[in-house]
């Protein structure tokens, strides 16, 4: 996918360019300075001096030395000083000017630190969206893989409500799953090896009021068995809508042109590069990975049926057994159809991301 927010170390990123969040001097400092520094070795500093410094919010390029980058693009945050003296748009500038080095370079991938959220002070919220604002932005005309890398999952906040809303809501309808799920699992260990005689029936003691006894009570269901359930009933709503047979990349295609959204604003969307939607488009037999299918769902702002009408086509379904599918489930709901705002949820939830 064109952004990703990931946990890692940015001295062991392999990609063609990595951002150094540098002080004006460009001569080392603490922090991610520093350490980028002491990866790269000597050499870099040496090169750093001939440079002559950088200005807030300017951007300047040397070679990695002994890290797995290639290159090492040197930028200068802003001190946070309340936000009144240009700080949002010099820190936009960083982003802005080490993404167009980076193209000018021929680099296909590039990661950046959250840029003056540690010793410059700058509130983590507020830069983590100028981040993603510049980065999607940048994304919209260019194809280029570009990572975010937090060292710790803390280091990364958001703004607004999605983050608690999400989690609420994974908590009333995932944990109630999984607690339906471990009741028939223990009932069906109970059928399997048997126990003493006058032993009670564990799952008389787990039932809920006034649930009807049947056979489904004794089985495990697995997430895949309800993917394909959804998907059955997917296709019998294709029959009913005069659709039987459409497949997912046709499906898209409609969509897309029912609603009049071009090619590039779809991929923007659904954070996926844009020579994905080619393969799409150039294979009505395409088949894509679930984080795919489900990132398409919101580009393509879908209904709740018309989700689970898309997933089916690519024999899938929405399932309250996964925490990704609760909260995709959510934002839908709720109209909240930002792919990039829901990675970053689903980041800080420790999940996989949405998107190719």
């Amino acid at each position: 996918m064109p952004f990703e927010i990931v946990k890692n170390d940015i001295t062991r990123m392999r990609v063609d360019a990595i951002v150094n969040a540098a002080n004006n001097s460009l001569l080392g400092g603490g922090g991610v300075d520093g350490a980028i520094h002491r990866a790269a070795g000597p050499q870099l500093l040496e090169e750093c001096r001939a440079l002559g410094g950088c200005a807030t919010g300017e951007a300047k390029l040397t070679r990695g030395y002994n890290l797995p980058s290639q290159f090492v693009i040197h930028t200068v945050g802003p001190i946070w000083r309340g936000g009144s003296e240009g700080e949002p748009a010099q820190l936009a500038a960083c982003y802005r000017n080490s993404l167009t080095l980076a193209k000018e370079q021929g680099c296909d991938s590039i990661a950046f630190p959250l840029i003056s959220a540690g010793a410059y002070g700058y509130p983590k919220a507020q830069a983590l969206q100028v981040a993603m604002d510049e980065v999607t932005r940048f994304l919209s005309d260019n194809d280029m893989m570009v990572y975010l890398v937090a060292y710790t999952r803390d280091a990364i906040e958001l703004t607004g409500d999605l983050m608690n809303e999400v989690a609420a809501y994974i908590d009333d309808v995932y944990v109630q799953e999984r607690h339906d799920f471990d009741r028939t699992a223990r009932r069906s260990q109970y059928l399997r090896d048997g126990a003493p005689r006058g032993t009670p029936d564990p799952g008389s003691l787990f039932r809920r009021p006034h649930r009807e006894d049947n056979a489904r009570n004794e089985t495990v269901f697995s997430e895949a068995n309800v993917e394909r359930l959804t998907a059955m009933q997917g296709e019998v709503q294709d029959v009913a809508q005069g659709r039987r047979g459409e497949t997912f990349a046709a499906m898209v295609s409609r969509v897309m042109e029912e609603k009049g959204i071009a090619d590039g604003e779809c991929v923007r969307r659904a954070n996926v590069d844009r020579r994905l939607l080619g393969k799409i488009r150039n294979n009505q037999d395409y088949k894509p990975s679930k984080q795919t299918a489900l990132a398409f769902a919101l580009a393509l702002e879908l209904s709740l049926d018309e989700a689970r009408e898309l997933l089916a086509k690519a024999d899938y379904g929405l399932s309250h057994g996964s925490r990704t599918d609760v909260a995709v489930e959510y934002c839908i709901t709720t109209g909240r159809y930002d792919v990039t705002a829901l990675n970053t949820v689903l980041f800080k939830l420790n999940l996989q991301p949405l998107g190719y």
